[in-house]
C-alpha cells in the first residue's frame, strides 16, 4: 500500500499560503488549534448557503492594550449572505465567535472571483445536486461545463477539470 501525502500539505509555502497565522508557547497551542477548529466548522456550517471555500485565521496582540485578536477572513461566493442588511449578520456573527473564543474578533468577508474553477465550491454544488437527487452524471457534466465555458465573460475558464463521484449513487 502506497504512501499518500496531502497536496495542500506539499504546496503550503510554496504556492498556498497557511491557513492559520499564528505562533504560541507549547502549552497552549493544543488549546488554540482546537479553538480554530471550532471557528471553521462553525462558519462554515452557519454560512453553508454563501459558498465558503476557505477560511484564514490571523491571531495577533493588541500593541496597546496587550490583549490578545483573533482576525478572521472569509472567503465566500455570495458576501451579501454573510454581511447582512446594513451589516447587521457580520455583526452577529462577529459577536458570535467573540463569545467562542473569548478574544476581541475582527471579521473580514473577501468575495471569491471565479467560484466555476473554484474546486471547492465546485464540489459543494455537485453534492447539494445529489442531496436535491438530481443524477449524478448531470450534475458533474454540468459542473464540467460550468468549469470550461463560464456564462459570465469576467471568469476566466478552466484549462481542465477532473471530477469523480463515488459512493452508493
Amino acid at each position: 500500500m502506497g504512501q499518500k501525502v496531502n497536496p495542500h500539505g506539499m504546496r503550503v509555502g510554496v504556492i498556498k499560503d497557511w491557513d492559520s497565522r499564528w505562533f504560541t508557547s507549547k502549552q497552549a497551542f493544543g488549546d488554540t488549534l482546537v479553538e480554530d477548529h471550532k471557528i471553521r466548522k462553525t462558519l462554515k456550517k452557519q454560512l453553508y448557503a454563501a459558498g465558503v471555500p476557505k477560511i484564514e485565521i490571523e491571531r495577533t496582540v493588541d500593541s496597546q492594550t496587550g490583549a490578545p485578536r483573533v482576525k478572521v477572513n472569509v472567503f465566500c461566493a455570495k458576501p451579501g449572505i454573510v454581511i447582512g442588511k446594513g451589516g447587521a449578520e457580520s455583526a452577529k456573527i462577529e459577536k458570535q465567535l467573540a463569545k467562542l473564543t473569548g478574544k476581541a474578533v475582527n471579521l473580514n468577508i473577501i468575495e471569491v472571483k471565479g467560484t466555476s474553477t473554484n474546486a471547492q465550491l465546485v464540489a459543494e454544488d455537485v453534492a447539494s445536486q445529489l442531496e436535491r437527487r438530481i443524477a449524478f452524471r448531470r450534475a458533474m457534466k454540468q459542473a464540467i461545463r460550468n468549469a470550461m465555458q463560464p456564462r459570465d465573460r469576467s471568469a476566466t475558464p478552466a484549462k481542465g477539470i477532473k471530477v469523480t463521484c463515488s459512493g452508493r449513487l
